[in-house]
């Protein structure tokens, strides 16, 4: 748990930013490892905390560097899109603030365990909640292939979803991360491979942006 390392950004910009604000509870619908908050904290003693996170190693970790603030702090393991609900959980009807930093972390990327990366070999998996049941694989194995070219196409702007879909479908079961990305690359013509970086990226974009239900 204590891998899950984050430097957050933007930190002055954002303890600024909530300065002037009452008093009360401040949401940081998306804590990760908890940098923001600890700034948030140390610099404005009149906020108290509610964070919320879908990755339970981020929790851990954001935990543990909060404990110092106590009762100032409530951690919820849910996602940010139930944010009235966890706050209304808590007794407060009006909040001073939301914090969102929205999109995958580096920890997550970082940690090949995960599969959210194509430069690395791992089982291919993408979840930010790994409690929830489906993952990377569950998709491009079971997916029709209409239905995975529509992901990369509108998910990914993936110009050659057709014929990537097509290839992951062929190649059943796709069960870790270099081999989709292999699968990717193949599928796109050796022109296109040559430009703009990895070709794998937009699938494994589209494929993260579907597991974990980010639209």
């Amino acid at each position: 748990m204590s891998e899950f390392a984050h430097a957050p950004v933007m930190v002055d910009e954002v303890v600024a930013l909530f300065g002037p604000v009452p008093a009360g509870v401040l949401v940081d619908a998306t804590v990760g490892g908890g940098g923001h908050a600890e700034a948030l904290l140390r610099t404005h003693d009149h906020l108290s905390l509610l964070g919320l996170d879908r990755d339970e190693d981020a929790l851990a970790a954001s935990s543990a560097r909060l404990a110092p603030f106590g009762d100032r702090v409530t951690l919820r393991h849910t996602r940010f899109d139930h944010l009235a609900e966890s706050v209304h959980g808590i007794g407060v009807e009006e909040v001073s603030g939301v914090l969102c930093d929205l999109g995958v972390s580096s920890p997550q990327l970082d940690r090949p365990e995960r599969g959210f990366s194509y430069r690395s070999d791992a089982p291919l998996d993408m979840r930010m909640d790994r409690t929830q049941a489906r993952t990377a694989a569950d998709i491009v194995n079971t997916w029709s292939e209409d239905a995975l070219a529509d992901l990369l196409r509108d998910a990914g702007g993936e110009r050659y979803a057709r014929p990537i879909a097509r290839a992951l479908v062929a190649a059943r079961p796709v069960e870790r991360t270099d081999e989709l990305a292999e699968i990717v690359r193949s599928a796109i013509p050796a022109p296109a491979r040559r430009r703009g970086g990895d070709p794998a990226r937009r699938s494994f974009q589209a494929l993260r942006i579907a597991v974990n239900d980010e639209l």
